[in-house]
Parts: C-alpha cells; sequence; structure tokens
C-alpha cells in the first residue's frame, strides 16, 4: 500500500520540461519496499530521495510497523487462547514420544491455534519459519485422526476402537511428524529419519514402512495441489515441498566450474567447527533468555507476553528498515541477471533483486536479503551469481542472529529451521567471497552458502542423520552427502561439548523427565535399589471404597502396586527383634571346600532374612502417609495358621503361600494410628499393577460388594467398558461419590496387571534404563528374592540430572 505522495520537480531533469511529476508513490508491502515514480527508470534514486524529503519513508516505516504489529498482536491472542501452541512444537512433540504425557498437546484446539497462530506470526515479519509448527500440526493430526473422537467437538464420536491406545496413539504421532517434515521440505526419507532419530523413542520394524508410506503421501499431496493451483497442470508434481533450496549446477560452457572439490572438504570441516561454536553460543543466549522469561514475563498477566512480542516486533521492523536504507550496498548486476539477458534460469532471481537507493543495473545487497521472503533469500545466497559485500554479510548475519534467539521463545507460534539455515547460508557466503574474492579460489558460492547453513542449523539443533536427509532430498543433488554429513558430524560434536541442543535444552529448562538414549557407563556404579523410590502408596486386592478414594485424591501417582502383608513370615523371620535382609547372600570361595554339594542349598536357606536395608530406607524417606487404613488388613487364611515349626523349608512354606486366595479386609477391624514404622514397613507380596484410571472407573461404575457378601458378587466390567473413556479419563476430584457406601469393599484383582515387568534390588542400572526405555514403561517395580516388593522406579528416577545427584551422594566423582 502506499505510504504517501510526494509531488516535486520533474523527475526527468534531463527534458528540460518544468512541469511537476504528477505522482511519486511509495509501496510497502510485507516483504518488499520499493519506490515507484510515473518518471522514466532511470531517475529511479533521486525519486526515492525527493520521496525521502517529502516523508514518504517515515510513513512507510509508521505503516509497515503498524501491519506487523496488527498481526504479531493476533498471532499473541491465540497463543493466549491455547498457551502450549507457542513456539515450535517440536520439544513438545519429542516428549511425548519419548513417553511424557503433555496436557493438551494433541488436541485439536492445539491445531487449530497454531496453523491460525504461524500464518499471522509468519506474516508479522518475524524471523521464525512455519516448518517447525508444521511437525506439530502432523503430530495432532496422526494422534486425533485414527481414534474418530473429539474432545472439542464431543457430539464426533465413532465406535471405532482399534487404535485406542498409547502405543497406537504413539506411531500415530510418529507418522504424523514424519509427514509435516516430508510436507516442509519435500523430504520424505527425512521425514522417516527425523521421526527415529528426534523424535520416537519405541521404535520397531513395522512403524517403519507405516512412516515412511505417510511421509511419502504427504509430500505427494502436497506437491499435487501445488503444482496444480500454480500453474495450472494438475498431476505435474513439479512443486515437492514449501521450501526448496532449487539445483545446484555450474554455468552452460564453464568447463572449469566444479560443485565442490576434495580439498574444499578442509574447508567444511573448518566451517563445522566454527558453526558448532556459533550454535553453542545461540543455545546459549537463547537459553538465558528463555530463564528470564520464566522469572520475569511467564508469572505475571497474560497481557505482558502479548507486549514482549510486539516490542520484538517493533524492533526487528525498525532493524530491517534501517539496515536495507542505511547499511545496503549497491553491487552492479551480473551479465547474466540484466534485462536483456536470455538466460532463463535467473528469472525467479530477478524477480527478488531489490534496488533502493541504488541506480539502474546495480541492486541493494542488504535490502535483497532483508525485504524478501526468507526461502528467496535463502535461494539468492545459494544462486545468484552477483556477490553480497562481504561488509553486508557480516552484518546481516550478526543482525538476523540476535533477532532470531532473540524471537524463538516468545508467545506466538514460531519455527526455527528457515531462520537458522538463512543466517548459516550467509555465514557460508561470506567464507566463500573471502576464499574467491580475497584469495581467488575458484570455488562455486552456493556449495559453501549450502554448508554454512547446515554447520549453523546443525550447531543449534544437533541433528545428524535426518538432517543430511533432509538437504540432500532438498537440494536434489547426491553428490553434497559426504561434505553435508561430515559437517554435520562436525557441529554437533564442537556444539555438544558446551551444551546440549536447542530443542533439549527447552525440555530440560521445563522440567521434563526426557529420557536419553542410553546412560553413562559410570552409572553402573548404582543399583536399581538405589535409585528406585522407597515410599510406596499401594492398596490391597481387596480395599474399601473409602481408602481408594483417600489414596486417588491424596496422591498424584499414575499407578499403584497391589500388595498383601506378610505378617505369617515376618514371625518366621523374626530373630531376636532384628530384622535383616531376606536376599541370599553366598560367603566367598575359600571358606568353603571345593565341591560341597550341599553348599548351595543351605545358604540359601539358612540367608533367607528379613529385608532390614530396604526397610530402613523406606522409612527415612517416608514422611507421611495418605491413609492409615490402607494397612487395615488381615489375612484369613494365614492368621489361623500356626507358627512354623523349626526345621521346615521357609521358601516352600512361600512358594505354596503364592497360591493361597488373596485375603479378604476384616469389617470391623479400626485404622490404627500407632502403628511403629516397622509395623509400617513390614514384608509385602507383591501381586501387580493397577492403573489410576482403572480405579477411578470402577469407583465411576460402582464396582464393589459388601463386607457381608462374597467377592463373587461384585460386577464385572469388559475392556471395551474399561477404555470406554480413553484417552479422557474423569478425575477423582470431579466425581460424587456419595451415593457409593465408604464401607463396600472392591475386588482389584480382575483389573490389575498380575504380570508386569519386575527387576531385582541388585540390578544394575544399565539394566534397568533399557528395559524401561525399550519397552515403554512408566512404572517399573523393585522386588526381591522372595516376592516383595521394596520399591519402585519411575521416568524421574532415570532422569540423567537424578542418577547423577545420587553418584554424589554415594561420593562417586561423576
Amino acid at each position: 500500500m502506499c505510504g504517501g505522495v510526494c509531488v516535486g520537480p520533474s523527475c526527468d531533469a534531463r527534458s528540460g520540461v518544468s512541469a511537476r511529476c504528477p505522482r511519486c508513490t511509495c509501496h510497502v508491502s510485507f516483504f518488499s519496499f520499493m519506490c515507484r515514480c510515473g518518471c522514466p527508470p532511470e531517475a529511479a534514486s533521486s525519486c526515492v530521495e525527493r520521496c525521502s524529503e517529502g516523508g514518504c519513508l517515515v510513513v512507510s516505516l509508521l505503516e509497515l510497523l503498524a501491519f506487523n504489529c496488527t498481526f504479531i498482536f493476533i498471532a499473541s491472542l491465540v497463543v493466549l487462547v491455547e498457551p502450549i501452541a507457542a513456539g515450535s512444537g517440536i520439544p513438545e512433540i519429542k516428549s511425548y514420544l519419548n513417553g511424557v504425557r503433555i496436557p493438551g498437546i494433541v488436541r485439536f484446539r492445539t491445531f487449530f491455534c497454531k496453523v491460525t497462530g504461524v500464518v499471522f506470526s509468519v506474516a508479522g515479519g518475524l524471523f521464525v519459519g512455519k516448518e517447525g509448527p508444521m511437525i506439530h500440526s502432523g503430530a495432532v493430526v496422526g494422534a486425533g485422526l485414527p481414534q474418530f473422537q473429539s474432545i472439542t467437538f464431543k457430539r464426533i464420536k465413532l465406535d471405532f476402537p482399534y487404535f485406542r491406545s498409547d502405543r497406537e496413539k504413539r506411531d500415530f504421532v510418529s507418522a504424523g511428524a514424519a509427514a509435516g517434515v516430508a510436507a516442509a521440505f519435500g523430504a520424505p526419507i527425512g521425514g522417516t529419519l527425523f521421526s527415529l532419530e528426534e523424535g520416537s523413542s519405541f521404535w520397531n520394524q513395522a512403524l517403519t514402512w507405516k512412516v515412511l508410506f505417510s511421509s511419502m503421501s504427504a509430500a505427494f499431496t502436497l506437491n499435487f495441489f501445488r503444482s496444480g493451483i500454480n500453474f495450472n497442470k494438475w498431476g505435474s508434481f513439479q512443486l515437492p515441498g514449501l521450501l526448496n533450496f532449487g539445483e545446484f549446477k555450474c554455468p552452460d560452457g564453464d568447463k572449469s566450474c566444479h560443485l565442490w572439490t576434495a580439498v574444499d572438504l578442509a574447508f567444511f570441516i573448518m566451517m563445522g567447527v566454527v558453526g558448532g561454536l556459533l550454535g553453542a553460543l545461540f543455545n546459549c543466549i537463547n537459553k538465558a533468555l528463555a530463564k528470564y522469561r520464566m522469572r520475569h514475563i511467564q508469572p505475571k498477566a497474560k497481557f505482558i507476553r502479548v507486549l514482549e512480542s510486539l516490542l520484538v516486533t517493533m524492533v526487528t521492523t525498525v532493524v530491517i528498515f534501517a539496515a536495507s536504507m542505511l547499511l545496503g550496498e549497491c553491487r552492479d548486476l551480473p551479465p547474466s541477471m540484466m534485462p536483456n539477458s536470455t538466460v532463463r534460469s535467473s528469472e525467479d532471481i530477478n524477480s527478488t533483486i531489490r534496488q533502493f537507493f541504488c541506480p539502474n543495473r546495480t541492486y541493494n545487497d542488504m535490502a535483497t536479503l532483508f525485504f524478501n521472503p526468507q526461502e528467496a533469500a535463502i535461494h539468492q545466497l545459494f544462486h545468484q551469481d552477483g556477490t553480497f559485500s562481504p561488509m553486508t554479510l557480516s552484518l546481516f548475519f550478526l543482525l538476523y542472529f540476535l533477532l532470531a534467539c532473540w524471537t524463538y521463545g516468545v508467545s506466538v507460534p514460531s519455527g526455527l529451521f528457515v531462520p537458522l539455515l538463512l543466517c548459516g547460508a550467509a555465514f557460508g557466503r561470506l567464507v566463500a567471497n573471502i576464499l574467491k574474492v580475497k584469495l581467488g579460489m575458484g570455488i562455486y558460492s552456493g556449495t559453501f552458502a549450502l554448508i554454512g547453513a547446515a554447520s549453523f542449523l546443525g550447531g543449534v539443533v544437533r541433528m545428524t542423520i535426518s538432517l543430511t536427509v533432509i538437504l540432500i532430498e532438498s537440494t536434489n543433488e547426491i553428490t553434497y552427502g559426504l561434505p553435508i554429513m561430515i559437517t554435520l558430524m562436525v557441529a554437533k560434536w564442537t556444539g555438544d561439548f558446551f551444551n546440549k541442543g536447542i530443542y533439549d535444552a527447552h525440555i530440560q529448562l521445563r522440567g521434563v523427565p526426557l529420557l536419553e538414549w542410553e546412560t553413562d557407563s559410570q552409572m553402573d556404579k548404582l543399583t536399581a535399589s538405589d535409585i528406585m523410590e522407597p515410599n510406596l502408596t499401594y492398596v490391597y486386592p481387596h480395599t474399601r471404597v473409602q481408602s481408594l478414594v483417600s489414596i486417588l485424591r491424596t496422591t498424584v501417582y499414575h499407578a499403584f502396586p497391589v500388595v498383601t502383608e506378610n505378617r505369617q513370615n515376618e514371625r518366621d523371620f523374626m530373630k531376636g527383634n532384628i530384622l535383616v535382609s531376606n536376599n541370599i547372600h553366598y560367603k566367598p570361595a575359600h571358606e568353603h571346600p571345593v565341591g560341597s554339594s550341599s553348599f548351595s542349598l543351605m545358604e540359601q536357606k539358612s540367608s533367607v532374612v528379613s529385608r532390614a536395608a530396604e526397610q530402613r530406607r523406606r522409612c527415612q524417606s517416608m514422611k507421611s502417609y495418605p491413609s492409615s487404613e490402607l494397612r487395615n488388613v488381615c489375612d484369613e487364611q494365614n492368621s489361623a495358621v500356626e507358627p512354623a515349626e523349626e526345621g521346615v523349608d521357609l521358601l516352600q512354606q512361600m512358594l505354596d503361600r503364592r497360591h493361597a486366595p488373596y485375603p479378604n479386609l476384616y469389617p470391623d477391624q479400626s485404622p490404627s494410628e500407632e502403628w511403629t514404622m516397622e509395623e509400617r514397613f513390614r514384608p509385602l507380596t507383591f501381586h501387580g499393577l493397577i492403573l489410576r484410571s482403572q480405579l477411578v472407573n470402577l469407583l465411576i461404575r460402582g464396582v464393589c460388594y459388601a463386607e457381608s457378601e462374597s467377592s463373587a458378587t461384585q460386577p464385572r466390567l469388559s475392556y471395551a467398558e474399561m477404555t470406554e473413556d480413553y484417552p479422557r479419563y474423569p478425575d477423582i476430584h470431579d466425581l460424587d461419590l456419595t451415593l457409593l457406601n465408604p464401607r463396600m469393599i472392591v475386588d482389584v484383582t480382575p483389573y490389575m496387571n498380575p504380570c508386569p515387568y519386575t527387576v531385582s534390588p541388585h540390578t544394575r542400572i544399565s539394566q534397568v534404563f533399557n528395559l524401561f526405555r525399550t519397552m515403554g514403561l512408566r512404572h517399573l517395580p523393585v522386588v526381591n528374592a522372595v516376592g516383595e516388593i521394596v520399591g519402585i522406579i519411575t521416568r524421574h528416577n532415570l532422569t540423567h540430572e537424578f542418577l547423577v545427584a545420587k553418584l554424589r551422594q554415594h561420593h562417586i566423582r561423576v
């Protein structure tokens, strides 16, 4: 739109006409600014100067500020509706695929806010990309579409229960994230590898072809519609992705030109080192800004976040405008880009040339980079034959680096891939200019721009395999595979020496218990008993309603062990009022004669004792118990059994007792708050795990029986009824349980998992970690040699920070 009209003397001073120029108007769009005068084109520079004197540039700047601030204000308001829609969404999706449930991450409202917000944030002129939000949007589609139901639109609910489980949903989210990458870059194989490398934590062979098929479908669907809409050639498949780097090739007839040589690999390695250092610096600054936002901006009123977004927008707009007007240099157009040139390959590049304050046959290099879409600017740095001055590239890189670092984290949907590629491409083009112009080396500038983009992007996000394939598919040049891979590996190694990648840093700041691919070898100095949580909140096979309600309302655990108390075993194992470990210990071999056939069996029988070490650890960590009635259980079968005679095999007694029925409650027994710590932590035989959602479902449907009746009278629920509310189960605090008799008893044994994965207290951490991560577990009970639960391991107990803290507690040097 026009920013103002200036009328002055005739633009063509050579014509000798004293008439006034009828109209000289400055046009400002979101991506370009140029002064168009109704006078001859050779007087363009004087026309801009007259516009400047008449106030046209100031009005245009204000108009540009108004448009950008309006768009960013809308994007910020959308984020206020759904705060999880802010940012790129990749850290959240990575956490979700790692096994961490984040509320609202894959809801339809998040999808709507994400898509709407990223349109306005990109149009508002911020240094953000749309590729990250596309990955998040694809993950939301993958999570919701196979469910055939919607939480937002409650009427959409079809009877299709096949994919309504955590595992199936996680697989579809992986496929959706891969489809988002494939659509953004036109790289279906790169999208599959991205989902494998950065997203999915639980991968299997069957999932590979499903994700690849989803990525291929997304890429070809986008190609079909874009080619038909832009060229009106439906089915031509000419536009593979939203971001396409174009074809790298030497000019026709230039026999000395080459894309890259073996000598260039040395420069690529050095660029990878510099890219890793710059990426580490970018992450360090952005992490400090994120901490500042968490402490001083997010706790305040919501409109403060909107004001921050508007402040970043105004600063970005003023910097773009001022840098293009004041810091740009006029560069001569190369022969292939002249208006009378017959080279068709430069037509797209000619359309993005900006001539601010420059005469004809020249262009403003700074304005060409700033007042263009980011994809067009990347295309300029990759393929333009004309040169950008080293000073312009240095200033552009510095300004873009600082503003992109400041922008990532504001309260708008924003991606990071394209800004990093553009910033890195400027760095690579600067290296190419120094080598080509200053040192006179015969190199291809576009290759160094591509390697610079890869090095900086790899130094920030620390991706290797997937990013290599994405760049190869985007350039459609397989010969770039080796230099890109070497550059990314060097950039990752260099950056990892200082800090983590940008996505891992934000995940860590939010306190998400993300599990890495493997643990350090030094962590094997710890065992499962060192990291487990000994303060257990458990339920009995037959528990009163009021006990279950008390447990569910006073804890936040997602699963509870189902146990019975070994009161008879406690009497058998009591030796002089001292409880000792029930684990089997062996004396050194030199203390026993070789060939003693009865040694193993005798040692096993004589060493079976109770578990004082685990009990003391549980006693020390226990602060309080939410409900003392949880321990209100008597074993009807075992209470009548007389104490075992000496000499009876205790192990055989326990094996026989395993097949006895689960004990019921004594209806008239009252809770005892005066139990000692040893009484509270008497041996507990482990029978299984039951989920919070299952307990809530049993209470809602009134699945219980009276204390005067048998458990056989309790109603039975089918699997479909138990999972009917997936994935949004009712909260215990929102339920009205006044109709239930608190003295009623719930038999949880038909609904618990009787054979979950368990580990021994002496299991090494590497084994615990591999079992937990590869099987996608959320709870891992620690059970000793006689079937008694001594603790439980959750995701929090396996995070790197927690393990390091445990090592320090044991005075082990990290």
